[in-house]
């Protein structure tokens, strides 16, 4: 059990090693994502400024858990509204007024709707937020200058190292092949620019890798807002 655990946090802490490469516009990332999955790649993840529609079926990803979860917690606050007025308007302080009954359902019904929606409400965010895996106050992604536009403009594609198609040479000649604008490799030391043949890009001047984290200039694709 505790391999286990242990197995899921390092899988988790290495989820985005790998690969990091930017397209230029959502139909790019679309379809790259598309080829790769063709050619076997399964540990893919996508980020771009607002959602891509058909990215999740292109991706192969399952429905969400999280509407089970949601229906789970309004279920759970329906029956403790009931539960709850029963208990206290039934059993444990009684009072009769007019002769009517000391719980009733129909009665009951604004606090049953309200603790469902409550606990609904709740579940979501909260379900959310473990689904993802967040907070992440720390990933080795925000290594990437470039990656800090993935709120912007910027859409990018990551392939993870413990992807069973995975090659150093061979993912980043894909992604290239497939339109990449850069690749960079990801690890949790820092952020590194690659070529087309997964080899560090050397300085012009030093001949040493250039480390994306060092200030190198970041690509610029012709639809950034700057020239709109």
């Amino acid at each position: 059990m505790l391999d286990r655990i242990r197995q899921l946090l390092d899988d988790r802490a290495n989820q985005h090693v790998g690969y990091l490469a930017e397209f230029e516009n959502p139909g790019a990332l679309y379809d790259a994502v598309k080829s790769l999955r063709k050619k076997g790649y399964t540990r893919l993840d996508t980020f771009s400024p607002f959602p891509i529609h058909g990215m999740d079926a292109a991706m192969g990803l399952p429905v969400s858990k999280l509407g089970f979860l949601v229906f789970g917690g309004g279920a759970t606050g329906a029956f403790l509204g009931v539960l709850m007025q029963w208990w206290m308007g039934g059993v444990d302080y009684q009072i009769n007024v007019s002769n009517k009954p000391l719980f009733a359902l129909e009665a009951s019904v604004p606090i049953i709707f309200e603790l469902t929606i409550l606990f609904s409400a709740l579940t979501a965010v909260g379900g959310m937020l473990a689904l993802n895996g967040l907070p992440r106050p720390y990933n080795p992604l925000f290594y990437s200058e470039r990656f800090g536009r993935a709120t912007d403009d910027g859409f990018f594609l990551h392939v993870a190292e413990a992807d069973t198609a995975f090659t150093s040479n061979g993912t980043a000649s894909d992604l290239f092949g497939l339109g990449a604008l850069a690749v960079e490799h990801i690890t949790h030391e820092g952020a590194t620019e690659l070529d087309a043949s997964g080899a560090p890009v050397a300085s012009a001047t030093s001949g040493e890798p250039v480390l994306a984290i060092s200030g190198a200039a970041p690509v610029t694709p012709s639809h950034t807002t700057g020239e709109i």
